[in-house]
């Protein structure tokens, strides 16, 4: 009988522990890995640090486009700072992000609103949905702006030549390259 109970309980002890959730440490879902993921943007590294590291190999800007990330300064709140994909544009000064690690450690959120509250309209100052008040956070962010996901077009740096019909003996314009 005491076997039985023991196999019993050995059983019971192994199903409970499947139903309990034990809070990951390293296997925590964050942010930076998660924006890389879903946005094709190749940076690595903390977020505080995007920003730096896009410019020169990705565009920057301060409007908003499906795809781009959004990328918020560090903070005392926010040490190594946040990125967060845009998932669809509603205005000029509203957007649904796709995002990891912000409402719920290591949870993923879809299509969360944030909206620019920058006095210049510029997107340095976001409010973005926070899951546990079920509405839009109750302090503002300070943001850099959007990282684009195409690589900055390749500018030709040789320099351009026009002729004018004058200097090509009459024979119209040409384009020295």
């Amino acid at each position: 009988m005491f076997a039985g109970f023991r196999a019993f309980f050995a059983a019971s002890v192994l199903a409970l522990s499947a139903l309990i959730a034990v809070p990951a440490t390293a296997g925590t879902l964050q942010c930076a890995p998660f924006a890389r993921e879903v946005s094709g943007i190749d940076i690595h590294g903390n977020a505080n640090t995007w920003w730096g590291q896009a410019e020169g190999r990705y565009d920057r800007g301060h409007e908003p486009r499906v795809g781009a990330v959004l990328a918020f300064a560090a903070s005392r709140s926010m040490p190594v700072g946040h990125v967060a994909m845009v998932s669809k544009v509603v205005s000029d000064r509203e957007v649904l992000l796709t995002h990891a690690n912000w409402s719920y450690r290591g949870g993923i959120e879809r299509n969360v609103r944030a909206i620019d509250v920058s006095p210049n309209n510029d997107w340095t100052d976001v409010r973005v949905w926070y899951g546990p008040i079920g509405n839009l956070g109750l302090r503002s962010n300070a943001a850099r702006g959007f990282i684009y996901a195409d690589a900055p077009k390749a500018v030709d740096q040789a320099p351009v030549r026009i002729a004018s019909a004058e200097q090509s003996g009459g024979a119209g314009l040409r384009a020295a390259f």
